[in-house]
């Protein structure tokens, strides 16, 4: 299992929930502030997943330091109550994920812990004139259920007596009839304005086997029912969702106020709704990310290119950066989009104090230096950190008289602008000596294939006397370089926003260049042990990460960020 450290002690911050539970403690309205995750285990989480994640784990972190440890618990709930789409591959994933992230649960619970409870109160609302057993097909339930500007229809099946309706529900149960031929549904108004209102469906029929209680169902409660009923019983105080779940609240009360006086429930929850997390230039609906899974899109959901927080923690990116991210967006009522820039602000501004710098090149030029003796090695002392980062560390750089740099470092016919190799013109190698190019060679299609230079001896670690050196460039020595493969990730989407129009113009949205593999990059010698998950700052070239494909011998990096956003500037270019 990946792990990480620990989130740190959250800093003060005021937003409008906050401000909610802190005048529901001055008013004496709970004891305990309680939040939950309720994630459903039927995918992987996201970057949207981490901002409520950071938002109720970090707030029962924050209220643990303002009311005392046993005042404030988050708990982890698996919202299971459709078997069709669950996996326990899901929930093992979540778990990683909220983990990883540096948070731990004070409970852990799952919806399905509470069906016998919810069958039972299922039992009760039938008896109390609050639900029936509805036999309508779903064309004629829909057909019923109205617009949003025309009232529905009552079902003839709304009238059906006390007695009819516990023995239909219990037959259900029982399994005595096929999936769709009979729902529970509340009796609440078929005209009420808010579509969620109108008789909404509380159980189903589904003779699927559940990950967790196995054969033991054929009925099964409907998410609208169970999370009231599920945050009810644990004692959430707080039940804090996103936007799109502003309309299931009247609903989420009708069931609480309901059943209240009859379950003595510890407490009396209420939902609240933030903005969700919105990012360009990627997707971040399930049935999306599903599609590109299982289409053979990208290679799993662990795929860096994905928005996915297994794809994240692939790619290099770290959970500090992350919740800084999240941080960074803050907590708002109207729903936003979030530029990726930020994100990758976030990214860079965590590992600038994180990875150590090193020499890589990606697309190597074999650069012959003819006055360096042919069998000397020199070895040069290089810090591994820039001086504004208060760190030290040095490794040996070893230089030899053949050397590899950039092919973009080097122009037969440069432009005024261009301060790095030509023909006559001379650069600094970084960390080594003032080189001079001399000569170029080709193969039979004009292609440059290497160069030759001169090098000054007396200009090792200061400049030449009387000449002005403006560029410098990386290299790594030919005899001691490491072989490997690099993968340069980019944005899933080359534009802003998906189409929302059909599936094939989905799939056209994604960017062909969101990953481009590049083989024998040359590294320097210290990165020959690197592990899966160590990260390095390639100079000149962005942050890198060893790849858990990778292993001695066979070095594998992903990029996980330039050092700079150019994309606007390429995406102009283009």
């Amino acid at each position: 299992m990946s792990s990480s450290a620990p989130a740190p002690a959250p800093t003060k911050a005021s937003d409008f929930i906050r401000d909610i539970i802190d005048a529901d403690i001055q008013a004496g309205r709970h004891d305990k502030i309680l939040t939950r995750f309720p994630p459903e285990p039927n995918g992987f989480l996201h970057i949207g997943h981490a901002k409520s994640i950071c938002l109720n784990f970090g707030l029962a972190l924050e209220y643990k330091q303002k009311q005392g440890e046993e005042n404030a618990r988050c708990h982890l709930r698996f919202d299971d109550t459709d078997p069709v789409k669950e996996d326990t591959l899901f929930e093992e994933g979540i778990q990683e994920d909220v983990r990883w992230l540096g948070f731990n649960w004070d409970g852990f619970y799952h919806a399905s812990d509470y069906f016998e409870k919810m069958y039972e109160y299922g039992e009760h609302l039938i008896t109390a004139g609050k639900a029936y057993v509805c036999s309508q097909s779903d064309a004629e339930s829909k057909a019923t259920r109205g617009t949003v500007k025309e009232p529905g229809k009552n079902s003839i099946y709304r009238d059906r007596t006390v007695e009819e309706n516990l023995d239909l529900f219990r037959r259900m149960r029982k399994g005595e009839f096929k999936d769709g031929e009979h729902v529970l549904r509340a009796k609440i108004d078929m005209a009420n304005p808010n579509m969620k209102m109108r008789d909404p469906m509380l159980y189903r029929i589904r003779h699927t086997p559940h990950h967790m209680t196995g054969d033991k169902w054929c009925i099964y409660p409907m998410y609208d029912y169970a999370h009231p009923i599920s945050d009810a019983i644990e004692g959430i105080t707080h039940s804090i969702c996103t936007l799109e779940f502003e309309n299931n609240r009247e609903l989420y009360d009708w069931v609480i106020d309901n059943l209240i006086d009859y379950a003595n429930f510890p407490s009396r929850p209420r939902q609240y709704e933030f903005a969700r997390l919105n990012l360009n230039y990627t997707v971040m609906s399930k049935r999306r990310l599903l599609e590109l899974v299982e289409g053979k899109h990208v290679s799993g959901w662990d795929d860096p290119r994905l928005p996915t927080i297994a794809g994240m923690r692939r790619r290099g990116i770290t959970p500090e950066a992350i919740r800084a991210f999240c941080a960074s967006v803050g907590v708002a009522k109207a729903n936003s989009t979030v530029d990726m820039a930020q994100l990758e602000f976030c990214i860079r501004d965590d590992l600038n104090q994180k990875a150590p710098r090193v020499l890589a090149v990606l697309k190597p030029l074999k650069v012959v230096i003819e006055n360096f003796p042919d069998d000397q090695v020199d070895e040069y002392d290089a810090s591994l950190w820039p001086h504004d980062v208060p760190k030290e560390g040095t490794r040996k750089l070893p230089f030899c008289k053949e050397i590899y740099i950039e092919q973009d470092d080097f122009m037969l016919e440069p432009p005024k602008d261009f301060y790095r190799l030509a023909p006559g013109r001379e650069v600094r190698l970084r960390h080594s000596y003032c080189v001079t190019c001399t000569d170029v060679v080709k193969d039979e299609s004009g292609n440059v294939t290497e160069l030759r230079c001169t090098y000054d001896p007396e200009t090792l670690g200061k400049n030449p006397e009387g000449r002005k050196v403006k560029g410098t460039i990386h290299w790594v020595s030919a005899r001691h370089a490491v072989d490997a493969e690099v993968r340069l990730y980019e944005r899933l989407l080359k534009d802003e926003a998906p189409p929302t129009g059909k599936d094939s113009e989905f799939l056209n949205a994604i960017n062909p260049d969101a990953l481009q593999v590049l083989k024998g990059c040359k590294l320097e010698r210290s990165l020959s042990e690197a592990k899966p998950m160590d990260r390095f700052q390639f100079e000149r070239q962005g942050y890198f990460v060893a790849d858990q494909d990778s292993k001695p011998g066979s070095l594998v990096f992903n990029r996980i960020v330039t050092l700079k956003d150019s994309w606007a500037k390429q995406q102009q270019k283009k």
